[in-house]
């Protein structure tokens, strides 16, 4: 059935008909695949997003380095001490852990009229001593009073160093009398050769029978020496006997009453005796020099082998007691 439409009119409504329906369709379906946007776009897009995040960031992290190295707040992490050394000759040592340090303030020494080391400080002053032996002859002790000595430490004796002998000092009764009687306060000391601690209490059984009750102002020392160009009985003695030895000699005159000291330089106070084993008596420091070096505490100072004092023919070791 025609409706009254001509052939021509009907092709046209079936042209049209068609092209609608045509139009529906892709209504339905969404934009066809030329006139979508290509998807590679949208990927570039984010990963030039996240390339500009990692940059920024990487930014800050270098910014950050470079700020805490130079100079600006301190990092929060403590920084490692150095462990404490001195030096002593060529050698590097730790100090004793324990061992009282040496207190004297360096710019309280001087130097009087007569060459001689002082010391004062906060209003007390050192006192100026001698130590002498037979080696010193016959001493005008009144003269020696005169010439501004104090105190005077005299040499009781001495082991022999070859055979180990016990011998009295020649001139110890007569410089002992001769001091006392000049108004000196006197310490004695006993030139050590001990190679065991029983023989070390020997030497003070002996040292103490001479002396007989005499009462001294000043310690008694232990001075036990090296013997330097000749073989002596005491060669390669080691540190930790070394340091019994002289224990064994106080405690026993400790015990009987007086004073004791240890008579040392600097080599054996750094390198062979343990001086934490010594604190409990008097340490009598020998270092020839206007200002002492030695790190560690010390009580009397024996600061020259050269000195020259009134009454005395030739050079005799000069001290110090703080």
């Amino acid at each position: 059935m025609n409706d009254g439409l001509s052939s021509l009119e009907m092709k046209e409504r079936a042209d049209r008909l068609l092209k609608e329906e045509t139009l529906a369709k892709d209504r339905r379906q969404g934009p066809s695949r030329s006139q979508r946007r290509p998807a590679g776009n949208g990927l570039g897009a984010a990963a030039l997003a996240i390339a500009i995040v990692a940059l920024i960031m990487a930014g800050t992290a270098l910014f950050l380095v470079l700020r805490g190295s130079g100079g600006g707040e301190p990092s929060s992490e403590p920084a490692e001490e150095e462990p404490v050394t001195f030096r002593f000759g060529d050698r590097v040592l730790t100090p004793l852990e324990g061992m009282p340090l040496n207190p004297y303030d360096k710019d309280a020494f001087s130097l009087d009229e007569k060459g001689r080391v002082t010391y004062e400080h906060n209003g007390r002053r050192t006192r100026a001593g001698i130590d002498v032996s037979t080696h010193q002859k016959d001493i005008d002790w009144p003269a020696v009073a005169a010439d501004g000595i104090e105190f005077a430490m005299l040499r009781l004796g001495h082991r022999g160093y070859s055979e180990g002998g016990l011998f009295l000092d020649q001139a110890f009764e007569q410089n002992l009398r001769g001091a006392l009687d000049a108004g000196l306060d006197v310490g004695v000391y006993f030139f050590s050769q001990a190679i065991t601690p029983e023989e070390a209490e020997e030497e003070a059984d002996y040292l103490l029978e001479v002396l007989d009750g005499q009462e001294l102002a000043f310690p008694v020392a232990f001075d036990w020496e090296s013997i330097p160009g000749d073989e002596a009985r005491t060669d390669g003695l080691d540190g930790e006997t070394l340091t019994r030895c002289a224990v064994a000699f106080c405690e026993r005159v400790r015990d009987a009453g007086y004073r004791p000291a240890v008579y040392f330089n600097r080599t054996q106070g750094y390198l062979r005796y343990d001086l934490r084993d010594l604190t409990e008596y008097d340490l009598w420091l020998a270092e020839y020099d206007a200002v002492p070096d030695f790190y560690y505490h010390f009580d009397l100072w024996q600061y020259s082998h050269t000195g020259q004092v009134a009454g005395i023919e030739g050079e005799v070791d000069l001290d110090l007691a703080f």
